[in-house]
């Protein structure tokens, strides 16, 4: 098997998407479209690059990507913040996707491609990108504004949202029309979605315990042996491979070592995603766009004046001002990786051919004018409204984040034992309490307040294990109480997500 030629194609390509991204993050842009741009102009349908892949020689890697994304997006998933708030999170977030949902099935049937195709365009256009929007909250500073919490709620159900929307759909691509085998598929898809989701729950201190291992090899293959294998079950149970790694990062999210995972799985999903959207932009024939403009045009509006009517509704509901629902709305125009999911698995069931070249030119123009819009939301907002108040209170409201900082770089200097200058041995276990929220330290003072201090760090590590094998690294037991004290702070529902995809 000689690969050379292929292997220096595929390496020119990956570089010149490197340099591409860098020149796109200038202006702001995400490197989803990028990728896609990359593979497009590589495709063979352009001639542009002497490439010849075998779609069994890049389709396994581009799954990977896949699974990756969507391991990761269940890894990232906030269970205390959905469960802690979910009546004002389901009303936000179920009413934005509703409206959404409906207008976008409309829309789908108005094309007039099909039923099934109807469907995925709704899908398509109704969800936003939840990598996209967390990417641009930090990087534009807005984590410590008031409507943050509003629009991470909103990505939260909408995460959920997907889960059962994948179950439905692949039932439907699956071409099923006897009432009694549909009942079966979907009864099937939705039990095992139960089964995970409960164990996710209530069963990581369980799956923890499986998990344990020192050695940072053996836990990686562990991991990304999890995740191929639960979407292959996803693939074979009828709920497809997405749902089923979605699903096990959900669980793997919910154990203790949630923040080793990432650490491991980021990079991995970083470089196989890049193969995703690179293999879909192959797949694109720009000769198909002149029959899809026109609706992707009509997505476009539809999906400008929809997000800007939901932001105010969803800030109202949240008794939020105009400016937050401008803010909310703009930064929720993003689309990204599931629109080119529900596309992928389109093609594979085979529907209408127009559906890929659809979703990818509708993905490139959402994913230029969100972050666009979502940079200049305030600006939109002051000429809108004519407020002239803006400027001080987003400062205000920026004033939040170097506190809360501070806060817990303070305590995470206290528990690894580091000593700050100009701090007394006492001052440490205090700001350590203080973190913990225990009130009864800073009342006391001199050796009974190290006791006292003492006792409620011990508390706080009472859940854990110290006889196990990997508990025995106390720098692992540190992070945890950290990480643990940080998700219980004031700040803990705009806490930083991961800033990719």
């Amino acid at each position: 098997m000689h690969l050379g030629q292929e292997l220096v194609v595929l390496g020119v390509l990956l570089l010149i998407a490197y340099v591409l991204g860098r020149l796109a993050k200038l202006i702001g842009l995400p490197t989803i479209p990028v990728y896609m741009v990359v593979g497009l102009l590589a495709s063979p349908h352009v001639g542009w690059f002497p490439l010849s892949f075998g779609a069994d020689k890049i389709e396994l890697i581009a799954i990977f990507g896949l699974i990756l994304l969507l391991f990761n997006l269940g890894l990232e998933f906030d269970q205390d913040e959905f469960f802690g708030n979910v009546g004002r999170l389901v009303l936000s977030g179920g009413s934005y996707i509703l409206v959404n949902m409906v207008v976008g099935l409309a829309f789908g049937f108005w094309v007039g491609w099909g039923t099934r195709e109807a469907l995925i365009i709704a899908g398509i256009t109704a969800t936003s990108s939840s990598a996209i929007v967390t990417k641009l909250l930090i990087e534009l500073g807005r984590l410590a504004n008031r409507e943050t919490p509003m629009i991470l709620g909103i990505t939260v159900v909408e995460d959920i949202f997907i889960a059962i929307y994948l179950a439905i759909v692949s039932v439907v691509l699956s071409g099923e029309t006897a009432p009694l085998p549909v009942i079966g598929k979907l009864a099937i898809a939705f039990l095992f979605l139960i089964v995970m989701f409960t164990i996710a729950r209530w069963g990581g201190k369980w799956v923890s315990r499986l998990m344990r291992t020192k050695d940072d090899e053996l836990f990686t293959v562990l991991f990304f042996g999890l995740a191929v294998m639960f979407a292959g079950i996803g693939e074979i149970l009828g709920v497809t491979d997405a749902i089923g790694a979605f699903l096990i990062g959900l669980v793997c999210g919910a154990t203790r070592f949630r923040n080793r995972i990432e650490t491991f799985a980021l990079p991995m999903r970083d470089v196989f995603a890049a193969f995703f959207f690179l293999n879909f932009g192959l797949s694109l024939n720009p000769g198909l766009f002149p029959l899809v403009i026109w609706p992707v045009v009509g997505a476009v509006v539809m999906t400008l004046v929809l997000n800007a009517g939901a932001g105010q509704f969803v800030a109202w509901l949240n008794k939020l001002g105009p400016q937050a629902g401008i803010n909310a709305s703009s930064i929720l125009h993003n689309r990204g990786e599931f629109a080119l999911i529900l596309a992928t698995l389109s093609l594979g069931a085979g529907l209408d051919h127009r559906i890929q070249p659809f979703a990818g030119l509708y993905v490139l123009v959402m994913a230029v004018i969100g972050p666009l819009l979502a940079a200049n939301s305030e600006r939109i907002g002051g000429v809108l409204l004519r407020s002239r108040k803006k400027a001080g209170a987003s400062d205000r409201n920026r004033q939040a984040v170097p506190r809360h900082s501070e806060e817990i770089a303070l305590m995470e200097a206290a528990l690894a034992g580091d000593r700050l200058p100009g701090d007394q041995p006492d001052d440490d276990l205090e700001a350590v309490a203080l973190a913990l929220g225990d009130d009864d330290v800073v009342a006391g003072s001199g050796a009974e307040t190290q006791r006292t201090a003492e006792a409620a760090v011990a508390d706080e590590f009472d859940d854990y294990d110290l006889d196990d094998e990997y508990d025995t690294d106390q720098s692992a037991v540190y992070d945890a109480a950290a990480e643990q004290a940080g998700q219980q702070s004031d700040q803990r529902a705009t806490r930083q997500r991961d800033p990719e995809y």
